[in-house]
């Protein structure tokens, strides 16, 4: 589930993307001195990030850089400007609204910074070195691998877009069942690639290697799928996971009779959404899926996650009654424009209210309202605050499996589970398991805390026995 929080405190999550940046900039001394690798460490509100500048010179004899952010998973992240005065060091991201400005001090090869994002800033020391930090996933697969690998693709005849994925098949055997992953909210691989770990990779190679083929395909727009993911709500996404259902349902290599669905976050929704409508598919499995509204999800993780981050009570229940009130404009007013105008007014008068030391607290600052806006008012964020699970898991009919790891900050398994449960009570489903995993986070990975800081921090990819859970109940409704 997308981390939602309206008052984008947790900005600098966002730079996970990739761009070089090159400026026709003649090599002098100090470019010359800058090649290699500077690594340092910010701040920002308490969460810690390691950052990496890598300078080269291109076949133009112009500097190149690329940023990394290694905690986040994320290389050659894109910056817009590089000007190098002097000694002086000033590298730009105007996308983010990122400036790392610095003095290149050359007799201990370090660049003292400042890293400003909008009105956050954090000192950052870059030392040169020869070693970057790499992540450590021991969990990736590596070849050589005991099953078929095919690229594949595949029409979605209702919005008229080409979806590409991978289909993994067993070596042994005729017609195999057949697993399709849905991913979680934002733009996603096949892999559900984030923060370095690639959670559909490891759990197709498992299930693959257990008798169990895998559809894991990219979202439309990403990767090698056509479309617009922009523009696309989770009922878009329902209908390419149809058009996954179709495809596999002519595949000689697949038992129809067993085409279940896999969905993570978000991906939770949906697979309920096209169970509840197509009689092809034989089973689901909801990983941290909702069985709340959009905006009841919303507004539990942002309190868990605010909470966990050391805000007071008093700052966490004003930011809650804030995100009300402007979901509460957003569902009466369908006006985009309208909409955020009147969010503003909310807004601004909540600010007022606020000394300085409380507009820190809570993350609250006018430069950041038109950003704000923009998301909440999305086709994608609207169509989610207001979706009822329990409308399509009431309908649902199949074999059900619902996991929830019991330090999940943003899907909370207390809640969820039991809404769950008891929209497939009101089916007449008597054939569904739910299960809280203890110490596991949303991603279904060991943790103390489930703070969502902690997801590239820790190694394992997803917890070895949410794997052999999910592969024995699949083979166990299959037999």
């Amino acid at each position: 589930m997308r981390t939602i929080i309206v008052f984008l405190k947790f900005t600098i999550i966002n730079l996970l993307f990739v761009l070089i940046i090159s400026n026709n900039i003649k090599a002098q001394s100090t470019e010359k001195f800058l090649i290699g690798n500077w690594i340092g460490a910010i701040d920002i509100q308490g969460t810690k990030l390691t950052l990496v500048i890598r300078f080269n010179f291109n076949d133009k004899d112009s500097l190149i850089a690329v940023m990394d952010s290694p905690d986040q998973g994320a290389k050659d992240i894109q910056v817009s400007k590089l000007t190098i005065r002097n000694d002086s060091v000033i590298i730009r991201v105007k996308k983010l609204s990122v400036t790392i400005s610095g003095l290149l001090n050359k007799k201990d090869s370090t660049i003292n910074c400042l890293f400003r994002q909008g009105i956050l800033s954090s000192p950052l020391l870059l030392k040169k070195t020869d070693k970057v930090p790499t992540l450590n996933r021991p969990q990736e697969p590596k070849p050589p691998f005991p099953y078929i690998i095919n690229e594949v693709s595949f029409e979605n005849y209702i919005d008229s877009i080409t979806l590409a994925g991978t289909l993994t098949l067993p070596e042994k055997g005729d017609k195999f069942p057949v697993a399709i992953m849905i991913t979680g909210s934002g733009p996603q691989n096949r892999d559900e690639e984030l923060l370095g770990h690639k959670p559909f990779l490891v759990i197709a190679d498992y299930l693959t290697r257990h008798g169990i083929a895998v559809l894991r395909f990219d979202d439309r727009g990403i990767g090698k799928s056509k479309g617009d993911f922009s523009k696309a709500t989770s009922f878009d996404f329902a209908n390419d996971v149809e058009a996954a259902i179709n495809y596999l349902k002519k595949h000689p290599n697949i038992d129809v009779s067993h085409i279940g669905l896999i969905g993570h976050s978000e991906g939770g929704l949906i697979a309920p959404i096209v169970a509840s409508r197509n009689k092809d598919v034989n089973f689901i499995i909801l990983l941290a899926g909702p069985g709340l509204t959009g905006e009841q999800i919303i507004l539990k993780q942002s309190a868990l996650i605010s909470r966990v981050e050391g805000l007071d009570e008093k700052t966490i229940k004003d930011n809650n009654d804030l995100s009300e009130q402007i979901y509460n404009i957003l569902k009466k007013e369908p006006d985009n424009s309208k909409a955020g105008e009147k969010i503003k007014k909310v807004y601004f008068k909540s600010i007022k209210k606020l000394t300085k030391e409380e507009k820190e607290k809570s993350g609250l600052s006018e430069d950041k309202v038109d950003i704000m806006i923009q998301q909440v008012t999305s086709k994608w964020f609207r169509t989610f605050l207001i979706t009822d699970p329990q409308i399509y898991l009431s309908k649902v009919k199949c074999p059900v499996l619902a996991l929830n790891g019991a330090n999940d900050l943003q899907v909370p398994p207390d809640e969820d589970l039991v809404a769950i449960e008891n929209a497939l009570k009101k089916a007449g489903n008597t054939n569904y398991k739910t299960m809280k995993l203890p110490e596991l986070n949303h991603l279904f990975q060991h943790c103390t805390t489930g703070s969502p800081n902690d997801y590239s921090k820790i190694e394992e990819t997803i917890s070895p026995e949410v794997l052999q859970i999910i592969s024995d109940w699949i083979n166990n409704i299959v037999k």
